[in-house]
């Protein structure tokens, strides 16, 4: 996994992960997977979409989860 990509929970992230904080993840997890730092004019869109899509995504896991004495990660 990419080393820039940090844990948005806690106690690896004491304070509430921000959307800015899950949109730089999402980037950088997409960036890895397609091996484009930015891509191509006519690759945008996908790249955009999918940064857009995974970010969704970790905003719902990061709510969703339960860590360890009942307490819910941000």
């Amino acid at each position: 996994m990419c080393r820039s990509i940090k844990t948005l929970r806690p106690p690896s992230l004491p304070e509430e992960a921000t959307e800015e904080d899950i949109r730089a993840a999402a980037l950088q997890f997409v960036r890895k997977v397609s091996g484009f730092r930015a891509p191509a004019a006519h690759n945008r869109e996908v790249f955009d979409r999918a940064v857009d899509e995974i970010a969704a995504s970790t905003a719902r896991l990061l709510d969703g989860l339960e860590v360890r004495g009942g307490v819910r990660a941000p």
